[in-house]
């Protein structure tokens, strides 16, 4: 058991996919926190449809599903159902707890909340550090741009003179 008594926050955060782009939580892992059977959770969802548009809830299509199935072993069920699961985004999950009216459901709705905070947190701040690697990458290449100019005036420095050079010094003039 997590802090809140009910269920450690790293499960929760396990529970949450990203698919279409978007991150979701399917029925059936909802279900299994809120302590309900999925046919129930969605039969409350049915009752109350107005309350989930397309934004907040959306039924995965086949091809989606079995890509779960064969990426994620826990949803090896999944490849003999026959309907698909249904993904609840953040706003869907938040509007969950108004259709389960029971204590559980409230708090595991924090717990989720929470999850999805930390998940939010941290891809801004791997955006952010993205964002100040791209900064040192360019600054690296105009460096190194300037060291290149630097060696390649070593070199021809260096390197001998082309052509025949002339002798310094006195010559003997032949008697």
């Amino acid at each position: 058991m997590g802090k809140s008594g009910i269920i450690p926050q790293e499960v929760v955060e396990s529970k949450i996919l990203l698919i279409r782009g978007k991150k979701i939580m399917l029925d059936r892992d909802l279900a299994l926190l809120y302590g309900v059977e999925t046919k129930v959770l969605n039969q409350a969802v049915k009752r109350n449809r107005s309350r989930f548009p397309e934004d907040f809830m959306f039924r995965l299509s086949t091809s989606e599903r079995n890509e779960l199935v064969t990426n994620c072993d826990r949803f090896g069920t999944l490849k003999h159902s026959s309907s698909n699961p249904y993904a609840f985004t953040e706003q869907g999950v938040a509007m969950l707890s108004s259709v389960l009216k029971s204590e559980r459901a409230v708090q595991v709705n924090i717990l989720i909340m929470r999850a999805f905070v930390k998940l939010r947190e941290i891809i801004s701040t791997h955006k952010e550090l993205a964002r100040k690697v791209n900064l040192i990458e360019k600054r690296m290449d105009s460096q190194d741009k300037k060291i290149y100019t630097i060696f390649e005036a070593i070199r021809q420095l260096m390197a001998p003179p082309v052509g025949r050079s002339k002798k310094i010094g006195f010559r003997r003039e032949k008697e």
